[in-house]
């Protein structure tokens, strides 16, 4: 008989629905429950906190997570692989096992993986010859050196595995890779080779798959939409994967949503770049290669997928203080809505000049007319005449940036006069004036492999 691993996704995002864990693990056999975190906003936002308390940086929806399945952890022997540590993996794991010790359920070994954070090393980098170099500008690091939040390698699955492989019946990442926190339970079970690059490639498109939570299974998904049935209780997606690599996609039976050709297909396109090139620390996967056979009944197979050696590099994301920033809002009624929106903004731009404040940008959208779309919104084929609709209403959203707090902390006060003294038939402002907020920057480098070294343990 073929043998069979199971992974579930549990969580998409740090925010996803508390109940999936729970759902994935009750709903029908699992062999590992996959609950993926984070962002590279989220590494920012968990570094301010780590900042304020040492003991945070890390998911805290987590510790919720761990004892919902619990009952499956010690009963099932389910396992479970989340990188909620964020920036504090070893705080995570310590707040894990203080809720363990309260529920009476025994000693469950929990590794954690850290050597991923970068930020207390980055100046020994950055003499050492590494500049981190900005992929998208070549900037080096340096240039916005003392204004650096966070700093994590995205590391692969070679360490979960090797914590699996210790007992770990828990697995806590930092920065890992989405995809490993599926690949690497497969590659601990079935004893992949380090070289064995397409089932490697294999698990990398699993869990890219799944690594979205329900985004695979009908959630957020375009085609036919409107048919997809009861995403009130919707499933979440879980892998069924043989020794060969070649798996299923499916979810558990009785739950809404669907598993289709094009849930799984709009899925594999997110984030995808460049599709012979999926790269990753493990492998390099060849999305063009990826077969699906669609069966029916909320199954998908997924087979003949190709990989090639990795790279010697890592990725960093890198989170930055980048100035600051204010948006406010107001919202004009028919008639006329959109021109009256556009009136009110160059009003807003005329006396923000007259004022001598100065913005890196001013961004303006219409909402309800061109938000989305942009200038593509309006555009009109040559030798067309297309009469623009009268929208019911419109948004009209203002934002600013710029590294001077006191000219943005300005601007905030210039919204509101606009409901009295610009033009008519105008609301929202219920919310009162905007507020100052102070922007994190994404800074993606690469790093040589070799001055990365996760680090293993495991807490009996």
């Amino acid at each position: 008989m073929t043998r069979v691993v199971r992974v579930a996704a549990g969580q998409g995002f740090w925010g996803d629905s508390l109940d999936a864990p729970r759902q994935q693990v009750e709903g029908g056999p699992i062999d590992y429950l996959m609950l993926d975190y984070l962002a590279e906003v989220t590494m920012s936002i968990l570094q301010k906190q780590k900042e304020r308390d040492p003991k945070m940086g890390y998911a805290r929806d987590f510790v919720g997570a761990i004892e919902s399945v619990l009952p499956a952890i010690t009963g099932k022997g389910v396992r479970v692989i989340a990188n909620a540590g964020g920036v504090n993996p070893p705080a995570c794991a310590a707040a894990v096992k203080e809720m363990i010790a309260k529920s009476g359920a025994g000693t469950v070994p929990i590794g954690v993986v850290t050597g991923d954070d970068l930020l207390p090393r980055l100046d020994e980098l950055i003499a050492g010859g590494h500049t981190l170099a900005n992929m998208e500008t070549g900037e080096a690091l340096d240039t916005v050196r003392d204004r650096v939040l966070s700093a994590n390698a995205y590391i692969g699955s070679v360490p979960i595995v090797d914590a699996l492989k210790r007992g770990a019946k828990i697995v806590i990442t930092g920065r890992s890779t989405d995809t490993a926190l599926t690949m690497a339970p497969l590659r601990h079970e079935f004893g992949w080779a380090d070289d064995d690059w397409d089932r490697l490639a294999a698990g990398i498109v699993a869990g890219h798959i799944i690594e979205c939570g329900a985004q695979a299974s009908g959630g957020n998904c375009l085609y036919d939409w409107r048919n997809i049935p009861n995403l009130a209780n919707v499933g979440y997606p879980i892998v069924e994967v043989t020794e060969d690599g070649s798996f299923f996609v499916t979810k558990h039976a009785g739950t809404g949503g669907r598993v289709s050709f094009h849930t799984v297909a709009e899925q594999l396109v997110y984030e995808m770049g460049d599709p012979v090139s999926y790269i990753t620390p493990d492998v390099i996967a060849d999305f063009s290669t990826i077969r699906l056979e669609e069966l029916g009944g909320d199954r998908v197979r997924v087979h003949g997928i190709k990989g090639r050696p990795a790279t010697d590099k890592l990725k960093v994301s890198v989170a930055y203080r980048a100035g600051f920033k204010a948006v406010g809002t107001l919202v004009y009624s028919w008639p006329n809505a959109l021109e009256k929106a556009q009136v009110a903004d160059n009003i807003l731009r005329s006396r923000l000049e007259r004022l001598g404040l100065r913005f890196d940008e001013i961004l303006t959208e219409f909402v309800g007319a061109s938000a989305t779309h942009g200038a593509l919104a309006s555009a009109v084929p040559e030798g067309k005449r297309v009469r623009a609709p009268d929208h019911p209403e419109v948004q009209l959203r203002v934002g600013v940036r710029g590294e001077d707090r006191a000219a943005v902390e300005r601007f905030t006060r210039e919204i509101a006069p606009l409901v009295l003294n610009g033009p008519p038939s105008v609301t929202g402002f219920a919310g009162g004036r905007p507020k100052v907020e102070e922007i994190v920057a994404y800074w993606p480098a690469l790093i040589d492999k070799t001055v990365v070294q996760p680090q293993v343990e495991v807490l009996e």
